[in-house]
Order: structure tokens, then C-alpha cells, then sequence
């Protein structure tokens, strides 16, 4: 008889594995903070470093985050206040382009740790398809350089006589190239072909600059 499982959870108990938490964080290509109560940030991924750019709904000041807009700072403090009561909040910030969902979830509190709760801050995405993930998905179906920008402004909502326009081609050459990238990734669809893209898991960019994601 087979014995019982024997995976990472047994053979690696007692191995101290927070060395490779930051780095495992870091590829993940949605943006997540820790923030405290009174919204001082106590940690980001590399992502969120990306994501809390000029544009973006949430800003960081010093240490602090901040929403851009008058309109959402009731929102977003009653979130975090919720999260102290463990509630989760899964609130809309920004408008038109820039409008975004963040998810708020409050953290059990850890031994030694105060009464007042770390909130996990996930920063929804601004675009469907991450660039990266749409390149690694062309290379491992074989796409042609053409045929992998076709796909890219596929994936960020452009049609096929969008594409065609852009690049200064007849639509027919378009069509006959979106033929092509359905026949290698067995897409039924444009629709299916997004959503085969949408649904990849993240690939980062190894090249941060050698700053650590870190508040």
C-alpha cells in the first residue's frame, strides 16, 4: 500500500521559506500591497510598484496611499475600516480608462500581532492582456512577428480593420493573418482567441532595475 503524501508540506516542514516569498510575489502580474489601518503601506509587489503610476485611481504619497479623486476616498476608507471588522469590500475607483476594482481583504491577525488587522490590498488590471504573456503565448504556438502584433492589439480590443489601418495593409491580409493565428492556437473565435489570452497564467519581466519591491 502506498504510503501517505509526502509533498512539500511534510518534507519541507521547518524550512524557513520567507527568503522566496517577496521573489514569488514579485511575479505576479496583479498588484498587491499590506496596508495598516490608517493606509501606511507596509508592502508591494513589483507589480503594484507598475500599476500606481500617475494615471492609476490610487496614489502613494511617501508611504501612504491615497485615492486620486475626491469621489473615492469615502469608498476606500470604509473598505479598509470594514476590514477591520473582517469584512472583505471589493470596491470601483477611477473613471473612464482608469476606472479599476480593487479587492480588500482583511488578514488574520498573526501571534504577537496587535488588535488592529493587515488589509491585503489586489489592484484589479487596467487591460486584459498583459504584453508578456501575450509574446510567451505566440512563441509557444509558433506566431510570426506579424502575427503576434496582430494578436496584441487583438488582445487590447482593436478589430480587424483597426489593425489593418495601423498597419498602413487591406483588411483581407488582416483577416487572412487572423486565419492563421486560429489555425495554430486552435481558436474557434476572436472572442475565444482573447480568451485563451486573457486566461494565461502572468509572465513578468526578469529586468527590474535591481530595486526591490519593497515600501
Amino acid at each position: 500500500m502506498a504510503s501517505g503524501y509526502g509533498g512539500p508540506d511534510r518534507r519541507h516542514r521547518g524550512r524557513d521559506a520567507s527568503p522566496w516569498m517577496t521573489r514569488m510575489l514579485d511575479e505576479i502580474d496583479y498588484g498587491m500591497l499590506l496596508v495598516t489601518p490608517e493606509a501606511e503601506v507596509s508592502y508591494m509587489n513589483h507589480a503594484a510598484r507598475l500599476e500606481l503610476d500617475g494615471q492609476h485611481p490610487l496614489q502613494l504619497l511617501g508611504t501612504t496611499l491615497r485615492a486620486h479623486r475626491a469621489l473615492d476616498v469615502a469608498p476606500l476608507y470604509d473598505a479598509l475600516a470594514a476590514a477591520q471588522r473582517g469584512l472583505r469590500r471589493l470596491v470601483t475607483l477611477g473613471e473612464g480608462t482608469q476606472r479599476v476594482c480593487v479587492s480588500v481583504v482583511p488578514l488574520p491577525a498573526t501571534q504577537g500581532q496587535n488588535d488592529a488587522r493587515v488589509t491585503l490590498l489586489v489592484l484589479g488590471k487596467r487591460q486584459v492582456c498583459e504584453q508578456l504573456s501575450v509574446q510567451g503565448y505566440a512563441r509557444s504556438v509558433g506566431l510570426t512577428p506579424a502575427e503576434t502584433r496582430v494578436l496584441e492589439q487583438l488582445c487590447a480590443g482593436a478589430r480587424p480593420g483597426d489593425v489593418a489601418a495601423r498597419a498602413g495593409v487591406a483588411v483581407s491580409t488582416v483577416r487572412t493573418q487572423i486565419g492563421s493565428i486560429r489555425a495554430k492556437t486552435g481558436a474557434g473565435s476572436i472572442r475565444e482567441l482573447v480568451r485563451q489570452v486573457a486566461v494565461l497564467p502572468p509572465l513578468v519581466g526578469a529586468l527590474r532595475g535591481g530595486q526591490a519591491a519593497r515600501a
